[in-house]
């Protein structure tokens, strides 16, 4: 996930036409234009997402820009590495930002709903002898929250509590009793849009593969998060994963459980190494499955292409995009896609709770454009998450 980002009282101020100024007393950048420190000219290994962000949160105190055609540009220290600032958008020429500072996941301000009551966000501690911890029991939901309204929040509750059965545990609390704590999760922490982490796991009793009897826990916090991916909509750049996703006889599939996404964690840190924001897995037979934590759709002659979802997650933004292209009349086609067929798709796209829907621009070499198709489901899955339309899945 992105690291979240502290609001600090820094302003980006306007110098006319002249530039701007940036100033702070500890880092500077503002989530308006971090993303463009993405484009080229940077190197390969630079424009990686994770990368970019960890340079950003070490810009020097001052950093001045001047006018170049429609944006500005200027040079940056990162760390000891010059690199080129690319652009601004024209609009930061007349507005104040709110410069921004990360800070890690343990370490913020608020409370986590865990096991029925509320929990100062640093006192939520898990003693570290968790099963979960040790053997990937754990199960999981992403959310998000638009408006104010988690987008298909039942649907997600059901999962969690069904992911939980899989692996052979029961959820603590009812499926209704998780849908009142999530909402008042965000009513406390004052958030409209927002991502949304439910975690379940087993406790720490007993220490070993059986841990039956062991304690059932279950938290749920919510924070601020923008986009998955800087810049989506310029598409995104996936190259191949290496480890695949196993057969259904092999792990339980259907489960978004915790231990499923080690080999997603390890095929995106190479890919991020590589200088792509992500990968493409196969499955064990050698077709396409899906991204670390993303189902794929291809376009092709006005039909929608997308993996059967046998041996990977059927994600619920996917049965989502898949309902709105029907809408749509678009003809959906859910079969076994294999690697040499890639050259032949005309667009491509990712789909997931996080990602939402994001463009794909290549895939270890292929290019696609985003086009019509991408673009008018986009703007229905937008609409669908402000419930200005409704999904008929």
């Amino acid at each position: 996930p992105v690291p979240q980002l502290r609001h600090r009282q820094t302003r980006l101020i306007a110098n006319g036409q002249q530039g701007l100024e940036l100033t702070s007393a500890k880092t500077c950048c503002s989530t308006n234009f971090f993303a463009d420190f993405c484009q080229p000219p940077f190197s390969r290994k630079d424009q990686s997402h994770s990368t970019v962000k960890l340079f950003i949160a070490q810009i020097e105190p001052r950093v001045r820009a001047a006018p170049i055609g429609r944006g500005l540009a200027g040079s940056v220290d990162f760390v000891g590495h010059p690199l080129r600032m690319t652009r601004l958008y024209p609009h930061a020429q007349a507005r104040t930002f709110r410069t921004m500072e990360f800070i890690p996941f343990d370490d913020r301000d608020g409370y986590i709903w865990m096991n029925g009551e509320f929990v100062p966000w640093r006192e939520t501690k898990v003693h570290v002898l968790t099963h979960s911890i040790h053997y990937g029991s754990a199960v999981f939901e992403g959310e998000r929250a638009y408006g104010g309204n988690i987008f298909r929040s039942r649907d997600h509750s059901v999962r969690l509590a069904n992911s939980a059965k899989i692996i052979d545990y029961e959820l603590p609390f009812s499926v209704d009793e998780v849908e009142n704590a999530k909402r008042e999760v965000l009513a406390k922490a004052s958030l409209g849009d927002a991502y949304i982490r439910a975690v379940a796991w087993r406790g720490a009793e007993k220490m070993g593969l059986s841990a039956q009897g062991n304690t059932i826990h279950l938290a749920i916090a919510a924070w601020e998060w923008g986009d998955y991916f800087s810049d989506k909509m310029a598409g995104i750049r996936l190259t191949m994963a290496d480890w695949k996703r196993p057969s259904p006889e092999t792990a339980p599939h259907d489960a978004k459980a915790a231990g499923l996404y080690m080999i997603c964690t390890m095929s995106k840190h190479a890919a991020e190494r590589a200088g792509y924001a992500d990968a493409l897995m196969l499955d064990y037979r050698g077709q396409v499955a899906e991204a670390t934590g993303a189902n794929v759709f291809f376009q092709k002659d006005g039909v929608l292409h997308t993996p059967t979802p046998d041996c990977f997650l059927n994600g619920l933004t996917r049965q989502t995009v898949i309902a709105l292209a029907k809408a749509r009349q678009i003809d959906v086609q859910e079969r076994a896609i294999f690697p040499d067929e890639l050259p032949s798709f005309e667009e491509c796209f990712i789909t997931g709770s996080a990602a939402e829907i994001t463009p794909v621009r290549e895939i270890a070499g292929i290019e696609y454009k985003p086009g019509p198709m991408t673009e008018a489901l986009i703007e229905d899955y937008t609409a669908a998450t402000f419930g200005k339309i409704s999904v008929p899945v």
